[in-house]
């Protein structure tokens, strides 16, 4: 067991930063390259706003999912692209995954939605507390 605590603690910060910069990079990526249908998807959660908002609101989200991303992964200033993802995420899951309110057909699949974005806040927190790890370009304090 000590030999697996370990590993785990040299690499697990690592591997975990991978993991969860592929999701906002990822993300990010596929909002450029599909950026008329994501300024669709959030006209339609957020009617009231002009188009002209919407389209600014999806560039400063690709900016923090491809750049916080980006930053996580390399380990370059995580703790404050962690704090600016995790901010923007509170308002994101409370508007696209407000699952209450919701038809039964649809109510579960955005609890699911909304219960994945906590754990993703909570992975976030941890990159803020505990900072990047060894292999990382800026080996931050807090």
């Amino acid at each position: 067991m000590k030999t697996v605590c370990k590993w785990a603690q040299q690499y697990g910060p690592l591997l975990g930063r991978l993991l969860l910069a592929n999701l906002f990079i990822v993300s990010g990526f596929k909002k450029i390259t599909a950026f008329a249908v994501s300024a669709g998807y959030m006209a339609a959660k957020m009617p009231a706003l002009d188009p002209n908002l919407i389209k600014i609101m999806l560039i400063v989200t690709i900016a923090i999912e491809l750049g916080g991303g980006l930053m996580i992964l390399v380990g370059w200033q995580a703790r404050w692209a962690a704090t600016i993802i995790l901010l923007w995420m509170i308002p994101v899951t409370y508007l696209f995954h407000a699952y209450w309110g919701l038809p039964p057909d649809q109510m579960q699949a955005q609890f699911i939605q909304f219960q994945k974005n906590m754990a993703i806040m909570g992975a976030l927190l941890f990159v803020v507390a505990q900072g990047t790890g060894a292999y990382s370009l800026g080996r931050d304090k807090c």
